[in-house]
């Protein structure tokens, strides 16, 4: 009976540390829909240099919209306001937050004038890049690699949050198939 019981205990002493070894390797990183965007700085903001209005957007500034992106909990489906359209290339990008957090995956979206000495010539999927963009806590100076790259018209908008009931103003960024017109 000792050796069974002594065979018993070492056998689940093993599985559990086995067990923990295994949830230690796994990537505890955040993918974009997984992240809790309430530090998302929602303030209002001065815009970056160099951008371009857009001379003909889907949606001209003051048009009412809906939203279709869920950047953050309480936008999707929200009714809101075109503040700004302006032309430029849009980043997908992971990062590491400078303040420490958690990696970010896929974050939609910077663009091309919110990345450090961008020049005149768009990024590629796969360029590293520094981050001049303080949507989150730690993306200002972080180090980026760029997910994805699409030239498009972004929107800057003001909506109010359909769980908070909180206003949110002049909120970067939003692409043209992330809204619909409200008829």
């Amino acid at each position: 009976m000792t050796k069974k019981y002594l065979l018993l205990t070492t056998a689940f002493t093993t599985l559990l540390a086995l067990g923990a070894c295994g949830q230690q390797n796994q990537d505890t990183s955040m993918g974009h829909s997984s992240m809790d965007h309430t530090d998302m700085q929602m303030q209002e903001s001065k815009l970056p240099a160099g951008m371009k209005e857009a001379v003909k957007p889907a949606y001209p500034k003051g048009e009412k919209v809906r939203i279709n992106a869920d950047h953050m909990a309480g936008m999707k489906g929200a009714e809101g306001t075109v503040a700004g359209a302006y032309d430029t290339t849009v980043y997908a990008v992971s990062y590491q937050p400078e303040d420490g957090g958690q990696p970010v995956k896929n974050h939609k979206w910077v663009i091309h004038e919110e990345i450090k000495n961008a020049g005149k010539k768009p990024f590629k999927k796969g360029d590293e890049v520094t981050l001049n963009a303080d949507h989150m806590p730690g993306m200002m100076g972080a180090k980026a690699t760029i997910d994805s790259a699409t030239p498009t018209t972004v929107y800057m908008v003001n909506y109010t949050d359909q769980k908070t009931g909180k206003k949110v103003t002049n909120h970067k960024w939003i692409t043209q198939d992330e809204l619909a017109a409200i008829k």
